[in-house]
């Protein structure tokens, strides 16, 4: 990175243009996802190219170029096509359907709850998706209200609990592929670190569920599973933590999954290419808006915001552990605003790796805290696309967002374990990049 330019305040009005116009319209409207947030950040890019007025149009663009084109963006890129790809082609194989199976066929009835949240868990970690998760399992939230007692809040809390473990936790996840490039850290590091965080609050988590379901229920138990369809899931799990490139880990992941397919004769190689294109379109957008942003950034740190905002927030730190509490809040206040935690991550990011370095924060820990304050705040808002995809499939009247948002105990007990993993385990900084 170049000479960092002189602080700046009014180089940050490109990003107070984007809250207005998403966050504003969203709130008028009533609906988070009736504004397109693509349409907002070229708005706000078109504001930061109006303030570069001092550089001559070429050099703008290519400033904005070098932004969206940086390395980082690029290697999230190529990571989110191949993401894309191997989740929809395990999809097609019949994987999750099988897993949900797995999972229904060694359950006790009096545990089903904590049962579903395991679930979720590993679906979530395996697909690396928490929306695709929850769109996989809230059929089943309704069907076990319908023949049962319990209450589908509970089970559909369950159900986002576990998808924002997932999300959190998962090589393939868009927010562990932020989180990591933008803060040059080893995805497998930050999935060790992660986990000695999370696992706490997800243990807690089980008991709860455990303790308060109440009644049992009448499902039908699969009569078999196919656990060769699990088995690509497992692999790039297996893959992942072994320490192998990411690049390989996916690269390998979709020939298993195509193989599985082949071999169990869900797919043909026409399905598994037509498979592979859905998912790779499906990661089409996102894509589209790390480069926006990446540019933007890029235009606004030549214009002094970051080093405002970074001068600004470092006199407020004294500390390592109140410049990891910093780094929490930031990304946290973004995902309140965006509603979307990859996208937080996105534009948080740049900004908690200049803390991170100042302060000596390990990069992988730097990760972990962006991640998962990301996520426990896109878990537990209630206009989120989680509570609020789970809401709309399940349709079941009287069911709203904050029914469910009672006993989301999941998110709630990761940030007190985030809380507490800050304030009592010292961060012994490494220098290992991905």
């Amino acid at each position: 990175m170049s000479q960092s330019p002189k602080a700046n305040f009014k180089a940050l009005l490109p990003l107070l243009v984007f809250i207005i116009l998403y966050l504003g319209g969203s709130l008028l409207n009533a609906d988070f996802y009736s504004i397109p947030a693509i349409v907002c950040f070229l708005v706000a890019a078109a504001v930061a190219f109006w303030q570069s007025g001092f550089m001559p149009l070429g050099e703008r663009f290519e400033a904005y170029a070098k932004g969206a084109g940086g390395k980082d963006i690029m290697l999230m890129t190529l990571i989110f096509i191949l993401a894309g790809a191997f989740g929809k082609i395990a999809k097609a194989s019949g994987a999750i359907d099988a897993t949900v199976n797995m999972g229904l066929s060694i359950l006790p009835g009096n545990l089903l709850v904590a049962g579903v949240f395991i679930i979720a868990c590993f679906i979530s970690v395996s697909i690396g998706t928490s929306v695709g998760t929850i769109a996989a399992l809230a059929p089943l939230a309704a069907d076990i209200a319908s023949k049962s007692t319990i209450e589908a809040p509970l089970v559909l809390s369950a159900i986002i609990g576990g998808a924002m473990f997932g999300d959190n936790l998962s090589m393939i996840s868009d927010t562990t592929i932020a989180a990591s490039r933008t803060q040059g850290a080893k995805m497998r590091d930050k999935f060790k670190m992660n986990f000695k965080i999370v696992l706490p609050a997800a243990v807690a988590t089980i008991v709860l569920y455990s303790v308060f379901q109440h009644g049992d229920t009448y499902l039908q138990v699969p009569e078999s599973v196919d656990y060769v369809k699990v088995f690509p899931y497992l692999a790039i799990l297996g893959l992942a933590l072994s320490g192998l490139n990411v690049f390989a880990v996916l690269s390998l992941g979709i020939v298993i999954a195509s193989v599985v397919g082949l071999l169990t004769g869900d797919l043909t190689i026409v399905t598994i290419l037509q498979a592979a294109n859905t998912g790779i379109s499906g990661m089409g957008e996102l894509i589209i808006i790390c480069m926006i942003i990446g540019g933007m950034v890029e235009l606004i740190r030549i214009n002094g915001g970051i080093q405002y905002l970074l001068d600004f927030t470092v006199k407020r730190l004294n500390s390592k552990k109140s410049a990891e509490f910093g780094i929490a809040a930031l990304v946290s206040l973004v995902n309140i605003c965006t509603a979307n935690n990859t996208i937080a991550i996105v534009i948080a990011g740049p900004l908690a790796k200049e803390i991170a370095q100042k302060f000596e924060i390990s990069p992988a820990r730097s990760a972990s805290l962006l991640d998962t304050f990301s996520c426990f705040t896109q878990g537990a808002i209630p206009y989120g696309a989680q509570i609020l995809t789970a809401v709309s499939l399940v349709g079941i009247a009287g069911v709203g967002p904050f029914d469910i948002m009672k006993s989301l105990y999941y998110p709630y007990l990761m940030v007190i374990a985030s809380i507490c993993y800050i304030v009592f385990v010292t961060d012994k900084k490494t220098v290992a990049t991905a």
